[in-house]
């Protein structure tokens, strides 16, 4: 019954990833964000069409999307809170290999799912937002490391004023801040590979989804944040 309650999970996490609130925010506002601005079903494009408000509610909502069927799978399936010890009291919960491969498996996904919705023909968002939201789910061993990520994705924002170039740093760190949380927390390293390999397919397919991006950004056209005919007017940038 377990592995059935799992694969529906698994499903679950899917579909909610793969409702594009960009998509719907756009309807509402009378517009197709598929054909406006970049064209991206994410927060960033539209910001970019309909305006910052409506780009923030639509990377809250994305966040919210990834983070909501991982923690409730999470609860769910018994993944999060304690076991209780040979005295009867209640002790933290420590993942076994397996528990741990499942649990990430929901949150791959709910990813996928934003990234290849099957309501839009499997083309969809960047997955940087749902992402984030999805990491924030698994606590504490990727929720930690989640808002390091977003740390280090505002610190290069802030500084080089690049979102492309900030999401896929900020993706790329997510191994190390695991690493960094497995040390603080004391625990074996090995009991941290699943962990490790699921974050570091996040930074590949978060690189992929931006390698337009990047290219751009070698060549010296890739627009910053905030400048005068940037993203906005050119219809470039990333998307979530």
């Amino acid at each position: 019954m377990s592995q059935v309650a799992w694969l529906i999970w698994c499903l679950i996490a899917y579909l909610c990833g793969s409702i594009s609130f960009a998509l719907i925010l756009g309807r509402v506002r009378g517009i197709d964000i598929r054909k406006a601005g970049s064209g991206n079903v994410g927060a960033t494009n539209v910001g970019r069409v309909l305006g910052k408000k409506w780009g923030m509610l639509c990377f809250l909502l994305d966040v919210l999307k990834g983070f909501l069927p991982v923690f409730i799978a999470g609860l769910a399936l018994g993944y999060i809170g304690g076991r209780a010890g040979s005295s009867g009291d209640c002790v933290p919960m420590t993942l076994t290999q397996a528990e741990a491969w499942k649990w990430l498996a929901i949150l791959v996904c709910t990813v996928i799912g934003h990234v290849f919705p099957i309501w839009l023909k499997f083309k969809g968002g960047k997955g940087v937002a749902t992402g984030l939201g999805a990491l924030l789910g698994i606590w504490p061993v990727l929720s930690v490391a989640g808002l390091a990520g977003l740390g280090v994705w505002i610190l290069i924002v802030k500084t080089l004023r690049y979102v492309g170039v900030a999401s896929v740093a900020a993706a790329g760190s997510l191994p190390v801040w695991v690493c960094v949380g497995g040390l603080a927390r004391q625990q074996e390293m090995g009991d941290l590979v699943p962990f490790f390999i699921v974050t570091g397919f996040l930074a590949l397919l978060v690189l992929v989804r931006h390698r337009a991006n990047l290219a751009r950004t070698f060549k010296g056209t890739e627009p910053k944040v905030g400048e005068e005919g940037g993203p906005r007017a050119r219809g470039q940038g990333p998307g979530n």
